[in-house]
């Protein structure tokens, strides 16, 4: 076990311990333990209703997810790539992604209901955004003097694309990835609070209005485990696919 995973355990150990410690002097009804969590994990793994609400949940992110990433990075692309594109859409970007999505709820439920169509609009919205600017400024930010190396040896504008401009952009992108999964994730609750009585965002609004304190800490928990399973991937790929950055040597 490298040194790292050694802390990472330890911190959490002690994180744990210090939780535990203080949530049991305190009243159930305010908050709760991770004994008391894990109890109530069991049981609603147990009916069945964790794995019905999450997995309606999981489909609303996965359709956001990736559909942001296709039209993230081809749009941002085209604004970092292409001067014209970048002159007419700049403001509107910006616009866009300045606005509170919180705020457009309301008017997204009124166009397209409370079913999933109108989930995977609102977590797409939260998750465009990082995607989108960090491939811009990926590809904006390409070295270039290496750009006019490759020009000088005849390269075409397929090569170029191909062995400079999207390896260089491929870490931005990640990183707007990884920016992306903590933004569809908030996003992915409040579309569940505003659009249905369905997903991890309805269990929590659920068990708060019945005070069931532990119960209602089994999705906020899961959420933020699935969120550090998505962000740890985002990494595993990036160095599958962009080993020069040694990620992990540096962390």
């Amino acid at each position: 076990m490298s040194q790292r995973a050694k802390v990472r355990i330890f911190s959490l150990i002690v994180v744990l311990l210090v939780w535990e410690y203080y949530g049991r002097s305190v009243n159930p009804i305010l908050f709760t333990y991770p004994s008391a969590i894990a109890r109530a994990l069991v049981g609603l793994v147990a009916t069945g209703e964790l794995q019905s609400y999450m997995t309606e949940s999981l489909v609303v992110l996965t359709y956001a997810l990736i559909s942001s990433i296709v039209a993230g990075v081809l749009f941002g692309v085209a604004m970092g790539r292409f001067s014209t594109v970048e002159w007419a859409t700049e403001i509107y970007v910006n616009a866009l992604y300045s606005t509170p999505m919180v705020a457009v709820v309301p008017l997204i439920v009124l166009w397209f209901g409370f079913k999933v169509p109108a989930k995977v609009i609102i977590v797409f919205l939260f998750m465009i955004f990082p995607v989108l600017l960090n491939t811009y400024e990926g590809v904006k930010n390409v070295d270039r003097n290496l750009q006019e190396v490759a020009r000088s040896f005849c390269s075409t504008e397929r090569q170029l694309w191909r062995h400079l401009i999207i390896p260089s952009a491929i870490p931005f992108i990640v990183a707007g990835v990884r920016l992306a999964i903590g933004r569809g994730l908030v996003g992915m609750i409040v579309a569940e609070f505003y659009t249905s009585i369905t997903g991890l965002g309805y269990m929590i609004v659920r068990y708060a209005n019945a005070f069931e304190t532990d119960k209602l800490f089994v999705p906020i928990v899961v959420v933020m485990v699935l969120g550090i399973g998505l962000m740890s991937l985002a990494r595993w790929i990036e160095v599958r696919i962009a080993p020069w950055r040694n990620i992990e040597g540096k962390e």
